[in-house]
């Protein structure tokens, strides 16, 4: 690593910073609220599906948690990136326990109309957004302040997250089929109060505050909008993060329109339970942490580019073609198991590649921009998979979505940007031990870690 060391206090003990309980701290916090996360995702979109009958009120209750989701945290790396991300992770984890636990207790009192479920659904995901992204953020410290690797950190925060969507989705068919949809939003609310409580507490006091460069340099004097143009001048002049961000933001697109909509239509209309949606989604996951644990294990080992595509080749389209085709139950878990193995190789390596282009004092901006333009479609996938639905029926809607999903992730990887994504590697570890990058770089003002900062 040399975009900066973490920020700790001088007079910090040396034995803690020598264990493993700033990563598995974090990384405690990120499994609870994300299994939370991954719980609603299917609560609630079942509640509404199976109460009104309409996959597009069901698309619309998707498009209002995650547009606020997306679009919070995009704007919110400048605050995280001046008041600390350890601050705003454990504020906005509390915060959205607040909608969650209020949802089942207003439907309880008969006060929840539609317009309330969408407000509240809102600022669960406004809440989200910057919660989720201020502890993607401190990945990179607690490395540092475990002395673990870049990439080992990334594949196990991928590990966790994987593990949580193994979870989640189990946990939400066994929930909502024992007790409700409803009364499975006061487990989400206590998962959102979990993550609060294990970053306030377990955490080192020094981690997570605001970032300084080696060389005292700050952007203290400069406003909110200055900043975010920082994070933009970044995430712009690096052909690389801005190609990894619009083809996931297509990718994401179609993901949100299978999940969100297509899978629980066919699932319903196949006479399953909301039981079968757990098990795909457990199955799906179980083989995702395992990829992302081979990840931890050798990924730095490995070339990222061809893991990058082939992951993506076996993990996204397969699963619309199998469900058009009609195929009997046990194929469809094994298509979805199959493609877990390779989507959990992804965000290990997308982390890493964002971790050593963006200046750290920069993190949070930079990292926000590109994941809000990734996620940037997924508001939309729901409300566009229920259109397609009722405009084509579900087998057409299946087809085009898998073949607008092979023609992305396979054509993308043709321009030559992408050949950055192991240099960037290469220099950082040449950096590391002080010695010349093994080429120069011709894709990008940020094709070194130690890029600088866009004034």
């Amino acid at each position: 690593m040399t975009a900066g060391a973490p920020t700790a206090d001088p007079g910090a003990d040396a034995d803690e910073r020598r264990t493993l309980r700033p990563l598995a701290g974090l990384l405690g916090a990120v499994a609870v609220s994300q299994t939370g996360t991954k719980i609603s995702t299917i609560a609630l979109p079942w509640f509404v599906l199976t109460t009104t009958g309409s996959a597009v009120q069901t698309g619309l209750v998707a498009l209002f948690e995650m547009a606020p989701y997306v679009l919070l945290k995009g704007l919110s790396g400048p605050v995280i990136d001046r008041i600390g991300p350890r601050r705003v992770s454990w504020t906005m984890d509390l915060v959205s326990a607040v909608p969650a636990l209020l949802i089942p207790l207003l439907h309880a009192a008969g006060a929840l109309s539609l317009p309330v479920l969408l407000a509240l659904v809102a600022v669960i995901g406004a809440a989200r957004g910057p919660g989720d992204l201020a502890k993607q953020v401190m990945v990179p410290e607690a490395a540092e302040r475990c002395r673990v690797p870049l990439e080992r950190a990334t594949g196990l925060s991928g590990t966790t997250e994987r593990l949580s969507a193994t979870i989640g989705p189990g946990a939400a068919g066994l929930l909502v089929a024992l007790i409700g949809s409803m009364n499975a939003l006061f487990v989400i609310a206590g998962c959102f109060a979990a993550g609060s409580l294990i970053i306030a507490a377990t955490l080192p006091r020094a981690m997570g505050r605001p970032h300084r460069d080696p060389d005292g340099a700050g952007d203290d004097d400069l406003g909110y909008w200055a900043r975010l143009g920082q994070g933009f001048g970044v995430v712009r002049g690096d052909p690389l993060l801005l190609s990894i961000a619009l083809m996931i933001a297509v990718t994401n697109l179609l993901d949100a329109a299978f999940m969100q909509v297509m899978l629980p239509v066919w699932v319903k209309g196949s006479g399953h339970g909301p039981e079968v949606m757990g098990l795909l989604g457990t199955a799906n996951g179980i083989t995702a942490v395992a990829g992302s644990l081979v990840a931890a294990a050798i990924a730095h080992r490995m070339p990222r580019r061809t893991v990058f595509f082939v992951g993506f080749l076996i993990a996204g389209a397969p699963r619309f073609l199998v469900l058009a085709a009609g195929a009997p139950l046990w194929a469809v878990v094994a298509v979805f198991a199959f493609g877990g193995l390779g989507g959990g190789f992804l965000n290990p390596i997308i982390s890493a590649i964002i971790v050593e282009r963006a200046p750290r004092s920069h993190l949070a901006r930079v990292q926000g921009l590109v994941s809000s333009l990734a996620w940037s479609g997924i508001p939309f996938g729901g409300l566009l998979a229920g259109a397609a639905i009722g405009g084509i029926g579900l087998v057409p809607a299946l087809v085009t979505g898998g073949i607008l999903y092979a023609v992305t992730t396979s054509l993308t990887g043709l321009r030559p940007e992408w050949r950055g994504m192991d240099r960037a590697r290469r220099a950082a570890r040449a950096a590391a031990t002080g010695q010349p990058p093994p080429d120069a770089p011709t894709d990008g003002p940020a094709d070194h870690p130690r890029a600088a900062s866009p004034r």
